[in-house]
């Protein structure tokens, strides 16, 4: 057996694992690289998609799930293994990104003819044909020669821990895993066992801030903003997850409140066709989301949906009162790119970083306390209050990590480290190395292991 890391390694982007046995090659993951050059996106995928027998997805997040569209349309055949959930947000997430690259495509299209996109909406189509469902805790084989299992992995609807085994051999892919909080979805589920594993690292290095005084530094953020200052609050944020975990919170403090009356825009289509299906999947929440969605049944908020273009850019015209949450999540792409140059500029305003900001994202920038950011070939000059909400992050922090590691007994016999950047990988590496009998390797992009 033998196991390739070809992406997420020394990364925060581009999930993909080949592993090979006799007869047998298949995926964990296919992402897109995000964050950085496009072309990246364009290489070889460092094997042939003809020969890949299947495909096993831990969740719809296009660093993990954007590539396959790419993958069937040079060749593969095989299912794609998914929970029903994920299939019902890629059904979303797959066109939408295609659509993505071919209006990229146009644009470069001005200055190379040449130009075409990644993939079309017609390609991302004919990908999911090749979806098939599963349930979480029911074994299945994808292949006669190997048994997998699909477990909670409480980072967003659908996201999933896959254990796996293989020539007598137990692997476990940890996906991404969720923090316990806040959060829409249950908590991750526990693994026991495993030969070799595989866990991310994306919060390796630190710990996020409390959920109380996470809570009280964005209940500060928005009440300041709103009645105080008579602005906006923009929050950049993840279409799938995020954007969810944010109305039921937002919800809760103002039923508890904490918060005072506001509208309430989701300037994202992608985001109300996500919303749709996490409450298609109600089985899948965990219970304070539950306890809010029947508070909010009987009771009215001013939460509004923002589909039309056209109703979009009527946001623009609004000087104070409202709060957006639009996508993209590290501020790249998409609607919130335009409610950042128009917001940015204004003192009055306040934007709230709620996830990850990959190296070398718009968002990473204002993190880092950019004076001043190009966005539309613009130079746009940073008035506003920004604000890092590190507690609402749906991926674990170090100590959530090492806590859902704690239940391996005994260790595995190896652990890689991946998912991260270098220092977050190092840094859970040196936690976890206090153990005893723990052994951690960090893998860079391309690296094999054989058994």
């Amino acid at each position: 057996m033998k196991i390739t890391f070809l992406g997420a390694a020394g990364e925060v982007t581009g999930s993909c694992h080949l592993v090979e046995a006799e007869n047998l090659r298949f995926l964990v993951d296919c992402g897109m690289f995000q964050g950085g050059p496009h072309e990246r996106n364009w290489r070889p995928f460092g094997f042939d998609p003809k020969g890949i027998d299947f495909v096993l997805l831990t969740h719809a997040h296009i660093d993990h799930s954007g590539l396959l569209p790419r993958l069937v349309a040079e060749g593969f055949s095989g299912k794609i293994h998914t929970t029903s959930a994920t299939f019902d947000l890629l059904e979303v997430m797959l066109p939408d990104s295609a659509h993505i690259q071919e209006k990229e495509a146009e644009w470069a299209q001005k200055h190379d003819p040449q130009a075409k996109p990644l993939y079309t909406v017609e390609e991302a189509r004919e990908s999911l044909k090749q979806v098939a469902s599963e349930e979480y805790d029911l074994p299945f084989q994808p292949h006669p020669a190997v048994k997998a299992v699909l477990r909670e992995a409480g980072h967003i609807l659908g996201s999933a821990i896959i254990e796996l085994w293989v020539e007598g051999k137990k692997l476990v892919f940890s996906g991404d895993i969720g923090q316990p909080g806040f959060h829409v979805v249950r908590k991750p589920a526990a693994v026991t066992r495993a030969d070799y594993l595989l866990v991310e690292s994306t919060y390796g290095d630190r710990l996020h801030r409390n959920l109380s005084e996470t809570i009280e530094e964005l209940v500060h953020a928005i009440d300041d903003t709103l009645t105080r200052k008579s602005g906006n609050v923009i929050i950049p944020a993840f279409t799938v997850g995020r954007s969810q975990d944010i109305l039921f919170l937002l919800t809760e403090l103002y039923r508890a409140g904490r918060l005072p009356k506001m509208n309430i825009y989701v300037d994202s289509p992608m985001a109300y066709s996500a919303t749709a299906i996490t409450l298609k999947h109600r089985e899948l929440l965990g219970r304070k989301a539950e306890e809010t969605l029947e508070w909010m049944n009987s009771h009215r908020m001013s939460i509004r949906f923002v589909q039309d273009v056209q109703e979009s850019i009527a946001l623009n015209e609004i000087r104070e009162g409202a709060v957006i949450i639009s996508a993209s999540g590290m501020c790249d792409a998409g609607r919130v790119k335009h409610h950042l140059k128009l917001n940015l500029p204004r003192p009055e305003c306040t934007v709230l970083i709620t996830g990850f900001q990959a190296a070398g994202t718009l968002g990473r920038r204002l993190v880092d306390g950019a004076s001043e950011v190009r966005i539309f070939g613009q130079d746009v000059q940073v008035r506003a209050d920004i604000y890092t909400i590190g507690g609402l992050s749906a991926h674990a922090d170090q100590s959530g990590i090492l806590s859902w590691l704690a239940n391996f007994d005994p260790p595995p016999l190896k652990t890689f480290i991946v998912h991260g950047e270098p220092s977050s990988s190092m840094a859970l590496s040196e936690k976890i190395a206090q153990w005893p009998g723990w052994e951690t390797v960090i893998p860079s992009r391309g690296d094999c292991f054989e058994p």
